[in-house]
């Protein structure tokens, strides 16, 4: 299933590169290492020094492992996240079924209660990333997602303004521990978001509550269930996996550690430098603050996509505009799983930024030029299509430009803080007095839209000519008397390291 894979390269140091892999190689058979189980164990490098896996796997075996992940991992996670995002932005279905008006809400009293979430979700995002990288992924998520389910049943209770900010900054607690790199799910989070509250809104009642209140209850008591499913379902690590033969654990831990750079851990404990170049990492800030920018229109869309169907079709019943949120959603997360796949099988990210952007371009100059609102929504459908891929793209791209699971941690959590910046920004982009054509808030999106553009092409040709610069270093004399914890340590600053655009 795997044996020692010695790679020949001809680059500069060819003669110390070839004495180096034969030495490994010795090494490996005198330690009896050349097999899988050996090579997933904690302390051996499954990579020479220029990045190259030193350990070969039987694809057949692969593909059967990644297959058996993705049954039992992708849907726990995929629907926690689902009602983790339908959670956070029911409100903006609330809002069509008199939110605003039970509450006593005027003025810019709605925005202000959209913004309390993400102040706290801000401030806990980095705290709890790593705090699930201490706990574990296979108890954390499901203790912050019975939080936030928990959470979301108190805003059925609600009676006040102030009481509406406090179970939100609440809410925002619990969420920013979800693991970011999950957020390709959503676009379809918000296609059920739609669906489920006009499902909801045809019953006359939930117990003691009704009209918008049944949404959060409801929605509330589902991600409780969900939860407390996931404690049985979801696993820490290979390792923990009761539903993995040893042969498909070692194989599992000693993939991942052949993708990773002269590390000897798959989960190595927390460094200072480690944590520090996760984030101060040009790609990863470049990346983030790309996400800033789409998140202004994935946030705006999510929240105020009822209120500008409400616009476009003012007649229409409270049910009707639910209904028509939904459609959008529908052909994005299509668009959202065919982008992906595309990324995933050319191992390529930047390029489909790049491709995105133009389409949420034309969707906001149709949005700001044109009146009709049959264009309007089809505006809406070009923005869905191409803005909510870009969540999963750029949490992939800041996952593929660092080494360790430490600074991946910290390059993740940096995304979507920066992230949320821009969700508290869409929170105050479509104010009351500039409806129904929302001009400002269409005028962000453009902008952001546009600075998204201009980023990823600088990214591309950034990348391009570093990998380049780096293709001419003397990898042998610059690792020459470091010892493998300090190169270990050097992260994306390793001069064996190569961008992946």
């Amino acid at each position: 299933m795997a044996s020692t894979n010695v790679p020949n390269r001809s680059t500069s140091g060819d003669k110390a590169h070839s004495e180096t892999l034969e030495t490994t190689s010795a090494d490996i058979e005198k330690r009896g290492e050349h097999n899988l189980h050996s090579a997933a164990e904690r302390g051996f490098v499954a990579t020479d020094r220029y990045g190259e896996s030193l350990v070969k796997f039987d694809p057949e075996a692969e593909r059967k492992l990644r297959n058996k992940l993705d049954y039992m991992v992708v849907p726990t996670v995929s629907i926690l996240y689902l009602f983790c995002f339908i959670d956070r932005t029911n409100v903006g279905n609330a809002r069509l079924a008199g939110f605003e008006r039970d509450l006593g809400l005027v003025g810019y009293d709605y925005n202000t209660v959209l913004s309390i979430f993400y102040i706290s979700y801000i401030i806990f995002e980095i705290p709890a990333t790593l705090a699930c990288k201490w706990i574990g992924p296979g108890w954390f998520i499901p203790a912050i997602s019975l939080g936030f389910g928990i959470s979301s049943i108190g805003t059925a209770f609600v009676r006040t303004k102030s009481a509406a900010c406090g179970v939100r900054f609440v809410l925002g607690v619990f969420e920013a521990g979800m693991i970011p790199g999950i957020s390709y799910y959503l676009s379809r989070c918000g296609r059920f978001g739609g669906l489920l509250a006009s499902g909801i809104l045809t019953l006359d009642h939930f117990g003691s509550l009704h009209s918008w209140r049944m949404i959060f209850g409801i929605e509330g008591i589902i991600t409780i269930g969900l939860s407390i499913i996931a404690f049985f379902t979801l696993t820490d690590r290979p390792e923990t996996a009761r539903w993995l033969t040893q042969e498909e654990k070692d194989l599992a831990i000693a993939r991942v550690k052949s993708e990773r750079m002269a590390q000897t851990s798959v989960l190595d404990k927390p460094d200072k430098n480690k944590l520090w170049l996760g984030f101060w990492n040009p790609m990863v800030l470049t990346t983030a603050f790309t996400f800033l920018l789409n998140n202004i229109t994935v946030q705006g869309l999510s929240f105020f996509t009822p209120t500008i169907v409400s616009t476009i079709y003012p007649t229409k019943t409270t049910i009707e505009k639910q209904l028509y949120t939904v459609p959008p959603y529908v052909v994005g997360a299509v668009f959202v799983v065919g982008l992906s796949l595309g990324s995933w099988r050319f191992d390529r990210r930047t390029i489909f930024m790049i491709a995105s952007a133009p389409l949420t371009i034309l969707g906001y100059i149709l949005f700001l030029a044109r009146h009709e609102a049959r264009v309007r929504y089809a505006a809406a459908f070009l923005a869905a299509i191409s803005t909510f891929a870009m969540g999963p793209l750029t949490n992939a791209q800041v996952a593929a430009v660092v080494v360790s699971d430490t600074s991946r941690s910290m390059a993740i959590g940096t995304n979507v803080v920066f992230g949320n910046i821009g969700g508290l920004i869409a929170t105050w982009s479509y104010l009351p007095w500039d409806g129904p054509d929302y001009k400002i808030g269409n005028g962000i999106n453009l902008a952001a839209a546009g600075l998204i553009l201009i980023i990823a092409v600088g990214q591309l040709v950034w990348m391009k000519w570093d990998n380049k610069r780096r293709d001419g270093r003397d990898i042998d004399s610059e690792l020459e008397g470091m010892t493998d914890t300090e190169i270990e340590s050097l992260e994306w600053k390793h001069p064996g390291f190569r961008w992946r655009p």
